[in-house]
Protein backbone atom coordinates (compact mmCIF):
# COMPACT_ATOMS: atom_id res chain seq x y z
CA UNK A 1 0.00 0.00 0.00
CA UNK A 2 2.50 2.71 0.66
CA UNK A 3 4.55 1.79 -2.82
CA UNK A 4 1.31 2.49 -4.28
CA UNK A 5 0.64 5.49 -1.85
CA UNK A 6 4.19 6.72 -3.81
CA UNK A 7 2.96 5.87 -6.77
CA UNK A 8 -0.15 7.96 -6.79
CA UNK A 9 1.93 10.88 -5.26
CA UNK A 10 4.84 10.90 -7.82
CA UNK A 11 2.34 11.18 -10.77
CA UNK A 12 -0.05 13.73 -9.12
CA UNK A 13 3.22 15.85 -8.62
CA UNK A 14 4.13 14.98 -12.66
CA UNK A 15 0.70 15.81 -13.70
CA UNK A 16 0.75 19.09 -11.75
CA UNK A 17 4.20 20.09 -13.29
CA UNK A 18 3.07 19.43 -16.85
CA UNK A 19 -0.35 21.09 -16.33
CA UNK A 20 1.91 24.41 -15.05
CA UNK A 21 4.69 24.20 -17.94
CA UNK A 22 1.37 23.43 -20.46
CA UNK A 23 -0.14 27.28 -19.01
CA UNK A 24 3.41 28.91 -19.38
CA UNK A 25 3.76 27.77 -22.55
CA UNK A 26 0.00 28.93 -23.59
CA UNK A 27 1.06 32.24 -22.22
CA UNK A 28 4.04 32.63 -24.18
CA UNK A 29 2.17 32.45 -27.28
CA UNK A 30 -0.46 34.20 -26.67
CA UNK A 31 -1.63 35.64 -30.01
CA UNK A 32 -1.91 39.78 -30.15
CA UNK A 33 -2.56 39.83 -33.68
CA UNK A 34 -6.04 41.49 -32.90
CA UNK A 35 -3.85 44.06 -30.76
CA UNK A 36 -3.84 46.02 -34.15
CA UNK A 37 -3.56 49.16 -31.95
CA UNK A 38 -1.34 47.20 -29.43
CA UNK A 39 -2.36 48.78 -26.65
CA UNK A 40 -0.67 45.81 -24.82
CA UNK A 41 2.85 47.35 -25.11
CA UNK A 42 2.98 49.31 -22.26
CA UNK A 43 0.12 47.90 -19.84
CA UNK A 44 2.90 46.60 -17.31
CA UNK A 45 4.44 49.99 -16.99
CA UNK A 46 1.80 52.39 -17.12
CA UNK A 47 0.89 49.72 -14.09
CA UNK A 48 4.02 50.54 -12.78
CA UNK A 49 4.38 54.06 -12.32
CA UNK A 50 3.12 55.97 -9.56
CA UNK A 51 0.79 58.75 -8.93
CA UNK A 52 0.48 61.10 -11.44
CA UNK A 53 2.24 64.26 -10.45
CA UNK A 54 1.60 67.94 -10.73
CA UNK A 55 3.53 67.95 -13.93
CA UNK A 56 3.35 65.06 -15.48
CA UNK A 57 3.46 65.05 -19.22
CA UNK A 58 2.91 61.87 -21.97
CA UNK A 59 4.55 61.84 -25.26
CA UNK A 60 2.66 59.89 -27.44
CA UNK A 61 3.70 58.82 -31.16
CA UNK A 62 5.36 56.41 -32.97
CA UNK A 63 9.35 55.89 -33.95
CA UNK A 64 10.55 59.17 -33.33
CA UNK A 65 9.13 59.51 -30.10
CA UNK A 66 10.41 55.61 -29.38
CA UNK A 67 13.74 55.83 -30.34
CA UNK A 68 13.95 58.88 -28.04
CA UNK A 69 14.60 57.00 -24.99
CA UNK A 70 17.05 55.09 -26.70
CA UNK A 71 19.26 57.72 -28.15
CA UNK A 72 19.16 60.30 -25.57
CA UNK A 73 17.52 58.82 -22.23
CA UNK A 74 19.14 61.35 -20.43
CA UNK A 75 16.43 63.81 -21.48
CA UNK A 76 13.40 61.36 -19.58
CA UNK A 77 16.16 60.53 -16.45
CA UNK A 78 16.89 64.66 -16.48
CA UNK A 79 12.47 64.92 -16.10
CA UNK A 80 11.15 61.45 -14.41
CA UNK A 81 7.91 63.43 -15.39
CA UNK A 82 7.65 62.69 -18.80
CA UNK A 83 6.48 59.58 -19.96
CA UNK A 84 7.36 58.68 -23.29
CA UNK A 85 5.01 56.53 -25.38
CA UNK A 86 5.92 56.21 -28.69
CA UNK A 87 5.80 52.81 -30.69
CA UNK A 88 7.67 52.39 -33.96
CA UNK A 89 4.96 52.65 -37.32
CA UNK A 90 2.03 53.48 -35.55
CA UNK A 91 -0.64 55.09 -37.41
CA UNK A 92 -2.24 58.52 -36.02
CA UNK A 93 -5.44 55.54 -35.53
CA UNK A 94 -3.34 53.44 -33.61
CA UNK A 95 -2.53 56.63 -31.41
CA UNK A 96 -6.11 57.30 -30.90
CA UNK A 97 -6.81 54.09 -29.78
CA UNK A 98 -4.33 53.49 -27.07
CA UNK A 99 -5.25 57.34 -25.86
CA UNK A 100 -7.63 55.72 -23.35
CA UNK A 101 -4.71 53.73 -22.07
CA UNK A 102 -1.32 55.30 -22.28
CA UNK A 103 -2.95 58.85 -21.84
CA UNK A 104 -5.81 59.64 -20.51
CA UNK A 105 -5.76 56.74 -17.71
CA UNK A 106 -2.23 58.23 -16.27
CA UNK A 107 -3.47 61.40 -15.35
CA UNK A 108 -1.12 63.95 -17.04
CA UNK A 109 -0.79 67.83 -17.22
CA UNK A 110 -0.59 67.95 -20.78
CA UNK A 111 0.03 65.43 -23.82
CA UNK A 112 3.01 65.76 -26.48
CA UNK A 113 1.16 64.26 -30.01
CA UNK A 114 3.15 64.08 -32.55
CA UNK A 115 1.64 61.78 -35.83
CA UNK A 116 1.56 61.52 -39.17
CA UNK A 117 4.75 60.74 -40.79
CA UNK A 118 3.68 56.74 -41.00
CA UNK A 119 0.29 57.72 -42.46
CA UNK A 120 1.44 59.25 -45.24
CA UNK A 121 4.58 57.15 -45.94
CA UNK A 122 2.62 53.47 -46.07
CA UNK A 123 2.53 51.78 -49.30
CA UNK A 124 -1.12 52.40 -49.64
CA UNK A 125 -0.97 56.21 -50.44
CA UNK A 126 -5.01 57.13 -49.77
CA UNK A 127 -4.35 58.63 -46.32
CA UNK A 128 -5.12 62.67 -46.82
CA UNK A 129 -3.49 64.96 -44.42
CA UNK A 130 -7.68 65.39 -43.35
CA UNK A 131 -7.64 61.71 -42.38
CA UNK A 132 -4.65 62.90 -40.08
CA UNK A 133 -5.91 65.86 -39.24
CA UNK A 134 -9.30 64.03 -38.09
CA UNK A 135 -7.74 61.77 -35.87
CA UNK A 136 -5.96 64.40 -33.89
CA UNK A 137 -8.73 66.32 -33.68
CA UNK A 138 -10.16 63.31 -32.26
CA UNK A 139 -7.03 63.15 -29.39
CA UNK A 140 -7.18 66.84 -28.68
CA UNK A 141 -10.73 66.44 -27.94
CA UNK A 142 -10.29 63.87 -25.58
CA UNK A 143 -7.78 65.68 -24.38
CA UNK A 144 -9.66 68.87 -23.44
CA UNK A 145 -12.32 66.60 -21.45
CA UNK A 146 -10.35 65.02 -19.24
CA UNK A 147 -8.15 68.49 -18.40
CA UNK A 148 -4.93 67.36 -20.27
CA UNK A 149 -3.49 70.08 -22.37
CA UNK A 150 -2.76 68.70 -25.56
CA UNK A 151 0.49 69.96 -27.29
CA UNK A 152 1.02 69.93 -31.05
CA UNK A 153 4.13 68.94 -32.89
CA UNK A 154 5.01 69.83 -35.71
CA UNK A 155 6.82 66.91 -37.78
CA UNK A 156 10.73 66.55 -38.24
CA UNK A 157 11.62 66.92 -41.50
CA UNK A 158 12.16 64.17 -44.27
CA UNK A 159 13.97 64.99 -47.53
CA UNK A 160 13.20 61.13 -48.79
CA UNK A 161 11.63 57.85 -46.83
CA UNK A 162 14.17 54.74 -47.69
CA UNK A 163 11.23 52.53 -47.77
CA UNK A 164 9.47 54.53 -49.58
CA UNK A 165 11.85 56.30 -52.08
CA UNK A 166 8.73 57.36 -54.71
CA UNK A 167 6.88 59.30 -52.31
CA UNK A 168 7.72 63.03 -52.62
CA UNK A 169 7.72 63.17 -48.90
CA UNK A 170 9.23 67.00 -48.69
CA UNK A 171 6.27 68.55 -49.96
CA UNK A 172 4.18 65.81 -48.24
CA UNK A 173 5.52 66.72 -44.40
CA UNK A 174 5.34 70.51 -45.10
CA UNK A 175 1.51 69.73 -46.22
CA UNK A 176 0.93 68.31 -43.00
CA UNK A 177 2.96 70.83 -40.69
CA UNK A 178 1.22 73.50 -42.49
CA UNK A 179 -2.57 72.03 -41.75
CA UNK A 180 -1.70 71.00 -37.87
CA UNK A 181 -0.01 74.64 -37.33
CA UNK A 182 -3.01 75.97 -38.83
CA UNK A 183 -5.31 73.76 -36.19
CA UNK A 184 -3.49 74.41 -33.43
CA UNK A 185 -3.58 78.12 -34.00
CA UNK A 186 -7.51 77.89 -34.60
CA UNK A 187 -7.82 76.26 -31.38
CA UNK A 188 -5.05 78.12 -29.86
CA UNK A 189 -3.33 75.46 -28.61
CA UNK A 190 0.27 74.80 -27.99
CA UNK A 191 3.23 73.91 -30.21
CA UNK A 192 6.36 72.22 -30.60
CA UNK A 193 8.08 73.04 -33.71
CA UNK A 194 10.58 69.56 -34.53
CA UNK A 195 10.54 70.63 -37.79
CA UNK A 196 12.57 74.10 -38.22
CA UNK A 197 15.87 73.31 -35.89
CA UNK A 198 16.58 70.16 -37.79
CA UNK A 199 15.78 71.08 -41.46
CA UNK A 200 18.17 72.11 -44.18
CA UNK A 201 17.61 75.54 -46.97
CA UNK A 202 16.19 72.19 -48.73
CA UNK A 203 13.76 71.03 -45.95
CA UNK A 204 14.89 67.57 -45.61
CA UNK A 205 16.79 66.81 -42.06
CA UNK A 206 20.38 67.92 -42.01
CA UNK A 207 22.38 64.84 -42.38
CA UNK A 208 24.41 65.50 -39.60
CA UNK A 209 20.99 65.16 -37.29
CA UNK A 210 20.13 62.23 -38.81
CA UNK A 211 20.86 58.36 -38.97
CA UNK A 212 18.69 57.67 -42.00
CA UNK A 213 16.93 60.82 -43.21
CA UNK A 214 13.86 60.49 -41.18
CA UNK A 215 15.03 59.53 -37.29
CA UNK A 216 17.26 62.15 -35.32
CA UNK A 217 20.26 60.77 -33.85
CA UNK A 218 21.36 62.19 -30.60
CA UNK A 219 22.74 65.54 -31.99
CA UNK A 220 18.92 65.98 -33.59
CA UNK A 221 16.83 64.45 -30.02
CA UNK A 222 19.31 67.32 -28.03
CA UNK A 223 17.34 69.82 -30.05
CA UNK A 224 14.12 68.62 -29.99
CA UNK A 225 14.76 68.50 -26.33
CA UNK A 226 15.59 72.51 -26.35
CA UNK A 227 11.98 73.40 -28.38
CA UNK A 228 10.22 71.09 -26.26
CA UNK A 229 11.49 72.20 -22.83
CA UNK A 230 10.82 75.45 -24.23
CA UNK A 231 7.47 75.01 -24.86
CA UNK A 232 6.60 72.52 -21.86
CA UNK A 233 8.10 74.98 -19.29
CA UNK A 234 5.90 77.58 -20.04
CA UNK A 235 2.76 75.30 -19.36
CA UNK A 236 -0.01 76.54 -16.93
Amino acid sequence: MKYILIAVLSLFIAGSLNAQANRADTLAKIDYSDDWAMVSKYQKANAALPAAGPNRVVFLGSSIFELWSERMPAFFEKHPEYINRGISGQVSGQLLIRFRQDVIALHPKAVVILAGSNDISGDRGHVTDETILNNVRSMVELAKLHHIIPVISLYVPVGQYPWRKELQAVPRIKSLNDALAAFAKENKLPVIDYFTPLADANRAQKPELTVDGVHPNKAGYELMAQATDAVLSNLK
